[in-house]
């Protein structure tokens, strides 16, 4: 197919003109960037752009936002008849303990669940928009839904986000093809492993699976291991503390068991704090009458309705 321009001097062809020096211009450009030979090393353009970033906001009065951490220790164990899932109960803001005794571990389905690192309110909302997609899924099918189902939806949800969600997960279960466990992180990717953990805290849980862990557990043993790398996340990570959860799923039954342990009790104080009065001396007295009067006082109830 080809065009005839009759104006050659006109706004046509101008036009024409210019469309086809952007084209030749793209075409230069991708051809050097496929030619360009990659270069080894180290870039850092990142670190200067925000050193530029930093020196604008100043200018501004302003600065740049602080990382925020999390705290947070969850794992889980296949053992010979199904899952032992685990998480500690601290939630953190920042330096600051905001709750002792959190629920780190979700419902998903009569036989899954899922325990949540990260940002609370990601890992909450998270895990009710799936389990309220396989019940949905549950009753168009007519079965309990598959733990590799719960997998994918969750996997390609946070995958959507590209991060921006902060939930670390760990999801087990048992099903009609057996006991599975799986470790799916922020950005979707995922594990399936006997043995999984998650969290600031991970690295000490997962030193206490890597020494102690055989195939086909029975339960207690299985329930012990997951209370042991819990504790060590806790004694081991500021973020992590207070007491000791634990979920075991069967094909039979679950057991959610709040609170399993609290290794970190409250102790007794072994003497009173309280000094007597005139124990601190006081140097100057000084009283000063105010001279006021109160003309009217009401008090009101706040309606709740």
């Amino acid at each position: 197919m080809s065009f005839q321009i009759k104006e050659k001097g006109g706004a046509c062809a101008r036009a024409h003109r210019t469309s086809r020096k952007r084209l030749l211009g793209a075409v230069k450009m991708a051809t050097l960037s496929v030619c360009q030979a990659s270069c080894g090393g180290f870039s850092f353009d990142n670190s200067r752009r925000n050193v530029l970033l930093d020196a604008e906001l100043l200018k501004l009065g302003r600065s740049a936002p602080a990382p925020r951490k999390t705290g947070t220790t969850i794992c889980g164990v296949v053992y010979k008849d199904g899952v032992v899932l685990g998480a500690d109960t601290r939630a953190t803001e920042g330096m600051v303990v905001a709750d002792k005794n959190c629920s780190k571990i979700h419902y998903i389905s009569p036989n899954i669940y899922c325990c949540g690192a990260g940002t609370a309110a990601d890992t909450e909302m998270t895990t009710q928009i799936i389990s309220s997609n396989l019940e949905l899924h549950a009753l168009s099918t007519g079965r309990l839904p598959r733990v590799a189902t719960a997998n994918r939806m969750l996997k390609q949800m946070l995958f959507r986000y590209q991060g921006y969600i902060g939930a670390a997960l760990v999801l087990g279960g048992v099903d009609c093809l057996g006991p599975h466990l799986y470790s799916i992180y922020p950005h979707g990717s995922t594990d399936k492993l006997p043995y999984v953990t998650m969290g600031s805290g991970s690295l000490a849980a997962m030193a206490v699976f890597e020494d102690r862990y055989k195939p086909d557990m029975e339960e207690d043993e299985a329930k012990q291991l997951v209370r042991d790398a819990i504790a060590a996340g806790i004694f081991n990570d500021l973020g992590s503390g207070s007491n000791i959860d634990l979920c075991v799923i069967t094909k039979a039954k679950v057991d959610y068991l709040r609170p399993h342990d609290e290794p970190n009790k409250k102790g007794i104080r072994a003497g009173s704090y309280r000094y007597k009065q005139g124990t601190t001396g006081v140097l100057t007295k000084a009283v000063t009458p105010l001279d006021l009067e109160v003309v009217e006082e009401t008090v009101q109830t706040m309606d709740t309705s």
